[in-house]
């Protein structure tokens, strides 16, 4: 065997090292962010509960735009979804809510009720006022 053996010289742990250094320094900062973001949030509570589902139905009956896409958009079937599962959560709820919850949640349901209605008869009412193009052209 020869007495002349190679030595090999890592010089990229140094890089490695301070890569490493880097990400550790950033994780801190990342849980401070979410921290941030979770004391941001509203508290959990039934007012809360509520009120998303009915801003889900005002997207639904195209008076809020989506958030995702910022555009308007009327989705009857998923509006009536939404007043339905408000629907039982008032029926689940009965006899267990304050009485300012069961009158939120009560006058809620009927605006929404007579947001959906009104935005049907506009839709028909618009539909019977287009005259009805024929699909075969002279």
């Amino acid at each position: 065997m020869s007495d002349d053996k190679k030595i090999f010289v890592d010089e990229n742990w140094k890089d490695q090292v301070e890569a490493e250094k880097a990400a550790y320094d950033e994780q801190p900062k990342t849980d401070e962010a979410k921290d941030a973001q979770a004391q941001s949030l509203p508290p959990a509570s039934f007012e809360m509960l509520v009120s998303t589902f009915a801003s889900e139905a005002l997207i639904a009956l195209g008076q809020v735009p989506n958030p995702m896409n910022n555009e308007y958009t009327i989705s009857f079937e998923h509006a009536r979804y939404t007043i339905d599962m408000l629907q039982v959560l008032e029926e689940k709820t009965k006899g267990n809510l304050s009485t300012e919850e069961a009158a939120m949640l009560e006058s809620l349901l009927h605006q929404l009720r007579m947001a959906f209605v009104a935005l049907q008869g506009q839709v028909k009412e618009q539909a019977a006022a287009e005259p009805t193009k024929s699909k075969l052209e002279l």
